[in-house]
C-alpha cells in the first residue's frame, strides 16, 4: 500500500476492526498496569512542601512537557511560562533530570535532540554523543585474548566516555534557544538545593546498585546515607550538583571542556576513588584534558522515512534509531496493518524488526570511522528487497543475514549473519512543544541504571558507561563489525527520539529509555497509533514485543499471559519474558491547536505531563 493511505481506518469492515483492536487493547492496557504495578510504584518526586501528583495525560495551550519525573517536567513549564520556547524548556527539563533521575542522565553522559523550528518547518539534530578518548583501540575491552566480563567493564574508568550532555545543552541553545544556559538551570539548580521526595523506583534503582555504589566514598556519600538506599518519602538534597550547574551557568560548559569541572572527571576516571575496603578490581580508564578539549556536540540534518503520508524524522548515526525505525517502517509500508488481525499485526512488527536489526548491526557505526549508508538503509528499495521475506504464515531464523543497501537482492540477504551485540537498558525521554508550534524529543542517558557507579567527588553526578555500547569483539568475526571501539569514536546508540509531521507541521513527537528495546518501543507506539488507531496515551501504554534479530522476542507480562502469545507460538514464533519494556512519552498537536502530552501510566514508576494552560 502506498504512502498517500489515508491515516485511520474508516470503511465499515476497517471501523468493525478498530473496534476490535481497541478492546484487545483496552484489556491489554488494564494487565500491563496490573503486571507492573508491584514492580514499579508511582508516587511522584516533588520537592519539599510542593507535593506534585504525577498525571500520565494532560491536555491544553500554551506548551506541553512530558517526561518521567514530575520536578522536571514542572522545570520545563516554569520556563515554558516565562516566555521560553521548547528548546529552552527542554534543556531546563533535562538539567532537573540530572538530579531526580540520576542514575539515568545528567551532565556526566550524552543523549540525542530532535528539533522542530515552526518558523522554517524543519527538523534539525544534535548529536551529543559520547567519544573514546584518543588513546582508544579495538581492543578497548580485551585483556590477554579475551573479552571482559561486560559487569566488570561497566563498573570502571575504562567504560567513561566524554560527556556530551553539555555541549548538546549549549549547542541547541546557541541555535535555537532564547535563554542563557544559566537562566534555564535555575530550577534545577533549585531542586538539588532543596531536595527532592524520594519514590519507590528510585529507592529500587539503588538498592539494585548498592554493591556497586558502597565501593565508592563519592557515590555512597550521596546515594547511601547511613549506608542504606535512601527510603520511600525521605528528602534527598545534593548540594554538589547545584554548585556544579551554578559554575555551569555562570562561566559556561568551558567549565567541564577546558576548566575544574573537567579536570576533576579526568582525575576520576584515571584513578577512580575506590573505597580501601572494596575487594572490586575497578579498572582505570585513560581519558584526558586533550580528549575534553576536543570533543563537539554535532548538529546534522535527521533521517526522514515517508510513512502512510507523514514524515517521520529521527536522529542519523551514530544513533541507528533513526535508520532501524526507518528500515522498519519502510518494510512495513505494503502491508495494511489497519485491517490486520492483532495477531499478524504483532507478526509482522516483529519481523520488520528482525530484519532492520539484522542490518543495523551489519552497517551502523559512527559515521566518521565507518561508511554508514543512511541513504541506503532508509531508501524503499531497500526495504522492499528485504520484505519480501517476511510471510503471514512462517518465522524469519535469526540471526538473520543482513543486506546490502547499496546492492539490494531479489529477495533476501547477500552477507554472513552476525548476533546482535549487548546493550544495556537504562536512560531518559522527554518531549516539550511551545505556543510557537516548536517541538523537541530528547532522549538522554548515562547507560546502564546508574552508569559506571562512579561520582566525581564534590560534584555531585555519576560517570557514564557508554563505550560498553562498543562491540567489545566482532559478532561474528567473519563480518566486519562497524561498532568496535576507536580513537574518539562514537558507539551506536539505539536512542530514537522520533518527530512526526503531517502535511509539514507537527502531528506528534515520541521517544523511550530502553538501550536496543527504544528502537522496537517507538516503532511499536508508532504504528499502533498510526496504524491501529489506538489514541497516543493508549499506544504508549499498551503492552510490547521486543524483537532484535534474536532467537526469541521479548514478550511482556500482558502478552506473555495473553492468548495471542499462543496463536504467535502457532506461527513459529519463540519467546522470552521482559518486565518491562520501555518507558515512552509524547506529544500531539490536535486539531483544534491544543497540544496533548502522554505518559507512561505505569512504567518505570510512570510518567508526568503538563501544559501551560489546562484546556479541554
Amino acid at each position: 500500500m502506498g504512502s498517500n493511505r489515508r491515516k485511520y481506518p474508516h470503511s465499515p469492515r476497517q471501523r468493525v476492526r478498530l473496534r476490535a483492536v481497541r478492546a484487545v487493547a483496552a484489556l491489554a492496557v488494564t494487565a500491563v498496569a496490573g503486571a507492573l504495578t508491584a514492580a514499579a510504584p508511582a508516587p511522584a518526586h516533588h520537592g519539599p512542601g510542593a507535593p506534585a501528583a504525577k498525571s500520565p495525560l494532560a491536555v491544553g495551550y500554551g506548551g506541553a512537557v512530558v517526561s518521567v519525573d514530575a520536578d522536571a517536567t514542572a522545570a520545563g513549564i516554569e520556563v515554558l511560562r516565562h516566555g521560553g520556547n521548547a528548546v529552552d524548556a527542554a534543556v531546563a527539563t533535562a538539567a532537573a533530570l540530572g538530579v531526580t533521575e540520576p542514575y539515568s542522565s545528567g551532565v556526566g553522559g550524552g543523549g540525542y535532540f530532535v528539533y522542530y523550528d515552526a518558523r522554517q518547518h524543519k527538523v534539525f539534530t544534535v548529536d551529543g554523543r559520547e567519544t573514546a578518548p584518543h588513546s582508544a583501540t579495538d581492543q578497548l575491552f580485551v585483556e590477554d585474548g579475551k573479552p571482559l566480563a561486560f559487569a566488570d567493564a561497566v563498573t570502571s574508568g575504562r567504560s567513561v566516555g566524554v560527556p556530551g550532555t553539555a555541549a548538546t545543552w549549549q549547542t541547541a541553545l546557541d541555535a535555537w534557544g532564547t535563554r542563557s544556559l544559566g537562566e534555564v538551570l535555575r530550577p534545577a539548580e533549585a531542586i538539588a538545593r532543596k531536595g527532592f521526595t524520594v519514590d519507590a523506583t528510585f529507592n529500587s534503582q539503588t538498592a539494585a546498585n548498592q554493591d556497586r555504589f558502597k565501593d565508592f566514598p563519592a557515590t555512597a556519600a550521596l546515594f547511601l546515607p547511613g549506608g542504606q538506599p535512601p527510603a520511600v518519602g525521605s528528602t534527598l538534597h545534593n548540594p554538589q550538583l547545584a554548585r556544579t550547574y551554578e559554575e555551569l551557568g555562570a562561566r559556561g560548559i568551558g567549565a567541564i571542556y577546558h576548566g575544574d569541572i573537567g579536570a576533576d572527571i579526568v582525575r576520576t576516571v584515571r584513578r577512580p576513588p575506590v573505597d580501601p575496603a572494596a575487594t572490586r578490581v575497578v579498572r582505570a580508564g585513560d581519558l584526558t584534558a586533550a580528549d575534553l578539549a576536543s570533543y563537539t556536540a554535532k548538529k546534522q540534518p535527521p533521517t526522514h522515512t515517508a510513512y502512510r503520508g507523514l514524515d517521520v524524522y529521527g536522529p542519523a548515526p551514530s544513533s541507528s534509531g533513526g535508520t532501524t525505525v526507518g528500515e522498519a517502517l519502510n518494510i512495513l509500508e505494503d502491508t495494511d496493518l489497519s485491517d490486520a488481525s492483532q495477531v499478524q499485526y504483532l507478526h509482522h512488527y516483529i519481523e520488520a524488526s528482525r530484519i532492520a536489526f539484522a542490518d543495523r548491526g551489519r552497517w551502523v557505526g559512527d559515521p566518521a570511522f565507518e561508511q554508514v549508508p543512511t541513504a541506503g538503509l532508509t531508501s524503499q528499495a531497500f526495504a522492499d528487497s528485504r520484505a519480501c521475506l517476511v510471510k503471514d504464515d512462517a518465522v524469519l531464523t535469526s540471526p538473520l543475514a543482513p543486506g546490502d543497501p547499496a546492492h539490494p537482492a531479489a529477495c533476501g540477504g547477500t552477507g554472513t549473519a552476525a548476533p546482535t551485540t549487548y546493550e544495556g537498558e537504562n536512560t531518559t525521554h522527554l518531549t516539550v512543544a511551545d505556543k510557537w508550534g516548536d517541538v523537541v524529543a530528547y532522549t538522554l542517558t548515562i547507560e546502564q541504571t546508574g552508569g559506571s557507579a562512579i561520582t566525581v567527588p564534590g560534584r555531585g553526578f555519576l560517570l557514564n558507561n557508554e563505550l560498553t555500547d562498543f562491540s567489545f569483539v566482532p559478532a561474528n568475526p567473519a563480518v566486519h563489525d562497524p561498532n568496535l571501539p576507536g580513537p574518539g569514536k562514537r558507539p551506536r546508540s539505539s536512542i530514537s527520539p522520533t518527530i512526526v509531521l503531517k502535511d509539514g507541521r507537527p502531528d506528534f513527537a515520541i521517544g523511550s529509555p530502553g538501550g536496543a528495546t527504544i528502537i522496537t518501543t517507538v516503532l511499536q507506539v508508532l504504528t499502533e497509533h498510526v496504524d491501529r488507531g489506538l489514541p497516543l496515551l493508549d499506544a504508549i501504554a499498551a503492552p510490547r514485543a521486543s524483537q532484535r534479530n534474536a532467537a526469541t522476542t521479548e514478550l511482556e507480562p500482558a502478552l506473555w499471559n495473553s492468548p495471542l502469545k499462543t496463536e504467535l507460538e502457532g506461527i513459529g514464533h519463540r519467546f522470552k519474558q521482559n518486565p518491562e519494556i520501555g518507558a515512552a512519552t509524547g506529544i500531539q498537536r490536535l486539531a483544534d491547536g491544543r497540544w496533548l502530552a502522554a505518559a507512561e501510566p505505569v512504567r518505570r514508576g510512570g510518567g508526568s505531563a503538563m501544559v501551560v494552560r489546562p484546556g479541554r
